[in-house]
């Protein structure tokens, strides 16, 4: 609906349900308010200047050439969606340069129409393992969006190819449309993989030279520092010109850590949407104690660090080995919280019911598809638009494993691949929505202040800094997002940390001006992220004069998942989008 149209039915509402002088006048009041905030927005967002900002701005196509012609998209018609999506190009590529190999990746490119994304790209990738890109695509940062239990398709003025050029890439192989044998068994492997795609990608568009931004989420924590720390190896601009790295919710230590030692902390900062009863609260804080759990948060979660942490985590036997009934707390709180609330979403834990329809099928929807729905990317019209291959079936996760066995024999990027990379580029942000269980925010903290970057262990000062989302005019109601103090965050020795409110695991979908200015900042478009500075793309929106005042998001909580069994290198059947 539009705004003008929308204001005008509230204010017709208000008019009905005026009556006496007690009866209906909370809702009226209530009624008049929002239609004069959409007034107001309304009006702001037509006195602003003609900021050229459209999605599918028309221009002359910048990468159309002899090698790409096949791979080119119609963006005027995309199945669903009733707009041109611009110039873009989708389809698979071998993993190697070998003639003879049959493992290709999917991947879908949009040219940026922004003057500034010159010799640039950036590398979008979700995680799973096995969860596919183009779950990023339509939902978080991509130029059209279909979010869960919404009508239809609708432009997406925070789309990060806006800002520069943008690929989105389903990983490994085995995930999404990507074809081929299994043969990865650790991220060394899948950044070798990777590296073997992207020169013939660079190859194929005559994108040498150009700078390379890494992004991702959830098990990309592992993907995005292991591949980056790979390119930055190779020593290569032509191909390899690693220039930044961006990972949010991340996989970068222990399950344990992200998952288990947090959770009852968690709960108790949350505990309005963890109504749990007096005698389930009092077992789950005793449960908590024995393993040592707050303990360790309280003993290691501080700034600076005490020193590394101990090898040997809490709640384990003299083996290494999580004991059962703590690797079991997180599940035993899982399992209360869906008793109460049935619709409750691990990745956003202020859903409530009605659980809501996902286009993508995806999990965290509980693979609720009403009578007659489809998931968009299996469809046989959606797979010819984008040149996917026709006789695979897509999932948004994939129902193989993607590493031999099912077991990434890797060690935490946190240990050397995500410290070499901060090292070499001085240029790495870690974001975290305040609202995912999935992976705790204090766990990635504990993840971060037990590594050691810049001559350093952590954090020496507690990341408790203001963020700032500018206000903005670029949004209409499908597509409404945050701006003022909106989390907290903290920069040292070229890692920057960002907690960011009111966000799940998905940070892209759940707070896209968030992200849009933490990718401004990733580019170097903007300098910091903790001032009212604009938008790059909106620059004469209004914004805060009050004093910013410290930062809002929760930090060191003080009120106190793989096949591969329960060391505490594997998970137990976890997929982290």
């Amino acid at each position: 609906m539009r705004l003008t149209a929308l204001v005008s039915s509230l204010l017709l509402a208000t008019t009905a349900t005026a009556g006496g002088p007690s009866f209906g006048q909370a809702e009226k009041k209530y009624l008049e308010h929002v239609a004069n905030r959409l007034k107001n927005h309304a009006a702001k967002v037509e006195a602003a200047p003609a900021v050229e900002r459209d999605v599918a701005k028309v221009q002359e196509p910048k990468f159309l050439n002899a090698n790409t012609t096949r791979f080119a998209v119609d963006g005027k018609n995309i199945p669903d969606v009733d707009f041109d999506v611009g110039e873009s190009y989708a389809g698979t590529l071998p993993i190697s340069q070998d003639p003879e190999e049959k493992s290709e990746l999917f991947w879908w490119f949009f040219p940026s129409t922004n003057p500034a994304a010159k010799k640039e790209i950036l590398i979008w990738l979700n995680g799973g393992p096995g969860c596919s890109s183009l779950e990023g695509f339509l939902q978080e940062n991509g130029p059209f969006l279909w979010q869960y239990g919404t009508y239809k398709p609708v432009k997406n003025p925070w789309s990060w190819h806006t800002l520069t050029n943008v690929i989105w890439v389903e990983q490994p192989v085995g995930t999404g449309f990507s074809t081929g044998n299994v043969t990865a068994t650790s991220e060394e492997d899948v950044a070798a993989q990777f590296m073997g795609f992207w020169k013939n990608f660079i190859d194929t568009f005559a994108m040498q030279g150009y700078k390379v931004y890494i992004t991702g989420e959830s098990y990309a924590g592992l993907y995005c520092p292991y591949i980056a720390s790979a390119f930055l190896d190779a020593n290569d601009k032509t191909y390899y010109d690693m220039s930044g790295l961006m990972i949010y919710d991340p996989v970068i230590s222990w399950d344990e850590v992200a998952e288990q030692v947090p959770v009852v902390q968690f709960t108790e900062y949350w505990s309005g949407l963890f109504p749990f009863n007096d005698t389930f609260r009092e077992h789950i804080k005793s449960v908590d104690a024995k393993c040592g759990y707050s303990d360790f948060v309280s003993q290691y979660l501080v700034y600076p660090p005490k020193g590394l942490q101990p090898s040997k985590l809490p709640g384990t036997d003299k083996t290494g080995t999580t004991r059962d009934e703590c690797w079991g707390l997180f599940y035993e709180i899982f399992d209360a919280i869906l008793l109460l609330n049935p619709c409750f979403n691990i990745y956003q834990v202020a859903t409530t019911c009605p659980l809501l329809w996902d286009v993508l099928g995806f999990p965290g929807s509980m693979g609720y598809l009403p009578e007659g729905a489809k998931v968009y990317f299996d469809r046989d019209d959606v797979k010819k638009a984008v040149h996917a291959p026709e006789n695979v079936k897509w999932s948004s996760c994939s129902e193989q494993n993607v590493f031999v066995g099912g077991r990434d024999r890797s060690e935490p990027s946190s240990f050397h691949a995500l410290p070499h990379v901060i090292d070499a580029t001085k240029n790495v942000i870690i974001g975290h929505g305040a609202l995912d269980m999935v992976l705790i925010a204090n766990g990635t903290l504990l993840g971060i202040q037990n590594m050691t970057w810049g001559g350093k262990l952590g954090f020496q000062n507690k990341p408790d800094q203001p963020f700032y989302v500018p206000y903005n005019t670029m949004s209409d109601l499908s597509t409404l997002a945050a701006g003022g103090v909106f989390g907290s965050m903290g920069s040292e020795r070229g890692l920057t940390w960002v907690q960011i409110d009111m966000s799940g695991h998905m940070v892209p979908q759940y707070a896209p001006s968030a992200a849009y200015r933490q990718l401004e900042f990733l580019l170097g478009r903007v300098n910091c992220l903790n001032c009212t500075v604009p938008f790059t793309t909106d620059p004469d929106a209004p914004q805060s004069q009050q004093p910013l005042g410290e930062g809002t998001a929760p930090q060191s909580w003080s009120q106190s998942p793989g096949k591969t069994g329960k060391q505490h290198g594997g998970g137990r059947g976890r997929f982290v989008r």
